[in-house]
């Protein structure tokens, strides 16, 4: 009986320590956040589902957490960044801090206008956790509080961030899943008409 038993725990710590070097090999070859694209540009593949360049956006008229009235169709003569975010999205909270910079040097100068819409409708704590966020990050482009869900659906918005690039047109010049840094949105701003 012992020797069963001895085997017995001897088989389950080898397999225990299989599993072990499984995950740890696994996570090891993980790539840090950083090795991964910035701003990817999505909007050439055809498999992807939602607004596409050359589409005119759905308009909306939505209320910032101060109550101004945003409606994207009296933005037409701007460039438009529109940003669909959450306040526990992780990757929103990283790209915020590169907005509210980038907003503040060239606003101005590249007649740009950031709309960044909170998808309300998925806050995990409600508006005191969007509240919160806006005053952590010290944003003063408008945001847009998207209450009854109808942005989202009109976009098609699944993963967050989801941007987009919208020339003085008023057309959809590039769509972008995942976060940009200071540095990609002033060269997306650029080659926007």
């Amino acid at each position: 009986m012992n020797k069963k038993m001895i085997g017995f725990i001897l088989a389950i710590l080898l397999i225990g320590s299989m599993v072990v070097i499984m995950v740890k090999s696994n996570t090891d070859t993980a790539k840090p956040i950083d090795d991964f694209l910035i701003g990817a540009d999505f909007s050439s593949l055809d498999e992807e589902p939602g607004l596409k360049k050359g589409d005119i956006p759905p308009d909306f008229e939505l209320s910032t957490l101060t109550g101004e009235v945003v409606k994207l169709s009296n933005l037409k003569g701007k460039k438009v960044i529109l940003n669909f975010w959450a306040s526990w999205c992780g990757p929103c909270k990283a790209e915020m801090p590169h907005m509210q910079k980038y907003y503040k040097k060239y606003k101005d100068k590249d007649n740009v206008e950031i709309i960044a819409v909170n998808l309300t409708t998925a806050e995990k704590r409600g508006m005191k956790g969007v509240e919160e966020f806006v005053n952590a990050y010290g944003l003063t482009f408008p945001i847009p509080l998207d209450k009854e869900g109808t942005a989202m659906d009109d976009y098609r918005i699944i993963p967050i961030p989801t941007t987009f690039m919208i020339g003085t047109d008023g057309k959809i010049s590039q769509k972008i899943v995942g976060p940009m840094d200071e540095k990609s949105l002033r060269n997306l701003v650029k080659n926007l008409d």
